[in-house]
């Protein structure tokens, strides 16, 4: 039988095809039901029903024999797994009335000989792997309520076939590769109660023809390269209840008459391009339950008439370009859940109705230009959990009735002008996870019991004007990844006050007035990623176990106190980028292991006690951006190698230190270097003729060494001031204060080898001539005398 021979193909056939067995009837199996019919004289009961849905079945349709069973009218194998190709076969099942395949493996193209089963009413493909194009024959199946082939592979245009399907009551083509224009006979399926055509490659615009779906009551055509304007013909349809245009090209401005779709509970418009203001007829929708807008280009302000429409749960306007206040109407919409505004040009104060909707979650507000104070009201709002009103331009005090969100779990109001201390009553808020109030004026201490609920994970308090002791409550806040505390006036003993954290991934410290020893504590922060411990008064060796922050990338332990050697160990931290130890008391070489730090940006190691010379294994670190070893006092020559650091742009600074010999023509390498400074050293002899290759350079100072010769002349050097060369021994150039090179030592060399080939002519013809001379006289003389005799 055909049905036990396709069992028999099957891999592993599932408990509940167990019942199948040939010394039973397939009548009494499960998933098959089976009909009387008349054949002649006799009514023999023949197989009219498959159905398996999620069975686990794990094989091919084309093992079974559909020619076998004539009288199919109703095949469900959802959610099974299916593979191979849809056989034509099937199509031999002309009673056939309902074929779903759906949640499968099937893969190939859809047969157009589908087309012939005339009897279909159900055709379910969703969710295979089908390729191709839906062949234009479906447009046969007159008789077809449902046509779903969503979440597949097809491409190619939509047929204007699928017009034809006048009985049609739903049409899901959604999250495939269609491409093409929606077809304008789609106008004609007046039966339509859901159209979804989402998630294509779908282009042009909207057909005016879809307001003649007057049944239709879910239209989703988003996410896809639809454009031009919203038809107004679509406000015809008026038992519409949801409207899904968002993520396409859709430009004009939002038709006054979507105002009367009084059944619309969903409109989602966002990230398109709609323009113009937001029509006060939305007001109307009285169903509204969400209202989605936001990334589009709409102006204009808000309509107080949206505090008509009670039923709302969601408004997001954000990131458009609205102006004007916040109505205070909105404080009607006693069932809204989620306010989003942001990224707008929202000015005036936050009214103090939105206290009054007492089941808002979450109030986005942020990236604003709202002024004034936060008002108390906020502070009812019992089951908000987020909180958004970061960089706007509110100022007074935070409110103390903010200890009354118990259910707050984000709140961001960095960016305003806040002044004030923080409640203590923010240790109330137990749920709280995230924290972030920088770049305001408040002061006074934190709440000692910050973290009182221990789920804290990022607090971000810098750049204010915070005083006192570090929150006792801090040290047993193991939740923390991120803590920022930059630029406050905190003070107490850093080992003292902070604990283990193991998911830490940011520690900022800077610019405090913290003491004492950096914790060995640090050393189960595995996650850590950056740690700034800058500016402060911080003393004692840089600790070893710092080397076991293999994920640490930004390394900041500047103008502190801190003593001793740089640990080699350190330069295990392959992934560091920027490692800045300037201005403490270190002492000692730095470590020839530095080769290590083979990612390594940024290093400043400027204004120590270090000495020794400099390794030439430097020159390993060929991700260097900026090199500054200056103010120490490092001896030796400046190794070759540093012309190795062909990344290094930004600046190399060997400045006051006690370095000698020449300087390396490698140095010219550094074609991308910007600032070089060599001053304040022993090098001697003439500047490498190489420097004018440095394109780049815009400063170079060679002041208070003992080089002479000429200074090469650079493209961006040409408004060099004399104060970089100067004093020197002998330097010249065409630079102004700085003689003309004609009588450096170059020249006077030239003139003395000329002098030098010129001399013994000159001596030997002095020679001769004042022999000659004496000759004469004497020859005078002797004619003379014979005279007289």
């Amino acid at each position: 039988m055909a049905l036990l021979h396709w069992k028999a193909t099957l891999a592993n056939p599932p408990l509940r095809m167990s019942s199948w067995q040939e010394n039973t009837s397939p009548c009494n199996w499960t998933g098959i039901m089976c009909t009387a019919v008349r054949h002649g004289r006799r009514m023999p009961w023949v197989v009219t029903n498959i159905s398996l849905p999620d069975a686990g079945i794990r094989g091919q349709l084309g093992e079974l024999n559909f020619s076998a069973l004539p009288f199919l009218a109703y095949i469900n194998l959802q959610n099974n797994s299916l593979h191979g190709a849809l056989p034509t076969s099937i199509t031999s099942l002309s009673a056939l009335s309902a074929l779903d395949l759906s949640f499968n493996q099937l893969k190939g193209k859809i047969p157009s000989e589908i087309g012939g089963l005339q009897s279909l009413r159900v055709l379910e493909l969703s969710s295979n792997r089908l390729t191709g194009h839906i062949p234009a024959s479906l447009g046969n199946l007159t008789m077809l309520n449902i046509l779903a082939i969503h979440q597949t592979m097809v491409s190619g245009p939509i047929p204007e076939e699928i017009g034809r399907l006048v009985n049609l009551q739903g049409l899901q083509l959604s999250n495939s590769s269609l491409s093409g224009m929606i077809p304008k006979t789609l106008g004609n399926l007046t039966q339509l109660n859901d159209l979804y055509l989402f998630g294509n490659q779908l282009s042009g615009p909207i057909p005016q023809e879809l307001g003649r779906l007057v049944h239709l009551h879910g239209l989703a055509l988003n996410s896809n390269d639809l454009s031009g304007p919203i038809p107004i013909s679509i406000t015809n349809l008026t038992k519409m209840n949801q409207l899904f245009l968002f993520e396409n090209q859709i430009t004009g401005s939002i038709p006054p008459e979507l105002g009367k779709l009084a059944k619309l509970n969903l409109l989602v418009l966002y990230e398109n391009q709609i323009t113009g203001p937001i029509p006060p007829e939305i007001g109307n929708l009285k169903m509204l339950n969400q209202l989605m807008l936001y990334q589009n280009q709409i102006i204009g302000s808000i309509p107080p008439e949206l505090g008509n429409i009670t039923m709302l749960n969601v408004i997001s306007l954000s990131t458009n370009k609205i102006t004007g206040p916040i109505p205070s109407e909105l404080g009607y919409l006693l069932n809204l859940q989620n306010l989003e505004l942001f990224d707008n040009q929202i000015s005036g104060t936050i009214p103090g109705s939105l206290g009054n909707i007492t089941k808002l979650v979450a109030l986005s507000l942020y990236g604003n230009q709202i002024t004034g104070s936060i008002p108390e009201e906020i502070g009812n709002l019992m089951n908000l959990a987020y909180l958004y009103l970061n960089e706007n331009q509110i100022s007074g005090s935070i409110p103390k009735t903010f200890g009354k969100l118990h259910n707050i779990q984000e709140m961001r109001i960095f960016n305003n002008n806040l002044s004030g201390d923080l409640p203590q009553e923010f240790g109330y808020l137990i749920n709280i996870v995230v924290l972030e109030l920088a770049n305001n004026s408040l002061s006074g201490p934190l709440p000692a019991n910050i973290c009182s609920g221990a789920g804290l994970q990022t607090l971000n308090v810098a750049y204010n004007m915070f005083n006192g002791p570090i929150p006792s409550s801090l040290k047993t806040c193991s939740s923390l990844v991120e803590i920022d505390l930059e630029s406050n006036q905190l003070t107490g003993d850093i080992s003292q006050h902070f604990g283990v954290y193991p998911q830490l991934t940011v520690m900022n410290l800077a610019s405090n007035r913290l003491s004492g020893l950096i914790s060995s504590n640090l050393g189960a922060s595995t996650q850590l990623v950056a740690l700034h411990l800058a500016q402060n008064m911080i003393t004692g060796p840089i600790p070893t176990i710092l080397s076991k922050l293999s994920n640490l990338e930004k390394l900041r332990l500047d103008s502190n106190h801190l003593s001793g050697e740089i640990p080699p160990e350190i330069c295990s931290l392959t992934h560091l980028y920027i490692l800045n130890l300037s201005f403490n008391q270190l002492s000692g070489p730095i470590p020839t292991q530095i080769e290590k730090l083979s990612s390594l940006g940024y290093l400043d190691i400027s204004g120590n006690m270090l000495s020794g010379s400099i390794p030439e294994e430097l020159g390993a670190c060929i991700r260097i951006q900026s090199l500054k070893i200056n103010n120490n006092n490092f001896n030796g020559s400046l190794p070759s190698e540093i012309g190795n650091l062909a990344g290094l742009q930004i600046k190399l600074d060997v400045s006051k230190n006690n370095l000698s010999g020449v300087l390396p023509q490698q140095l010219g390498k550094l074609l991308m270097l910007q600032l070089l400074n060599l001053s304040h050293n022993q090098f001697s002899g003439s500047i490498p003729s190489s420097f004018a290759s440095m394109v780049s350079l815009s400063m170079l100072d060679v002041s208070y060494n003992d080089l002479d010769g000429p200074v090469p002349s650079a493209r961006l050097l040409q408004n060099a001031s004399a104060s970089w060369f100067l004093p020197n021994k002998g330097l010249c150039g065409n630079f102004s204060g700085l003689p003309p090179c004609y009588s450096t030592p170059v020249a006077a060399h030239k003139k003395g080898k000329i002098l030098g080939l010129l001399l013994p002519i000159v001596l030997v013809m002095g020679f001769v001539i004042v022999a000659a001379i004496v000759v004469i006289i004497i020859l005078t003389r002797y004619c003379k005398g014979n005279r007289r005799l």
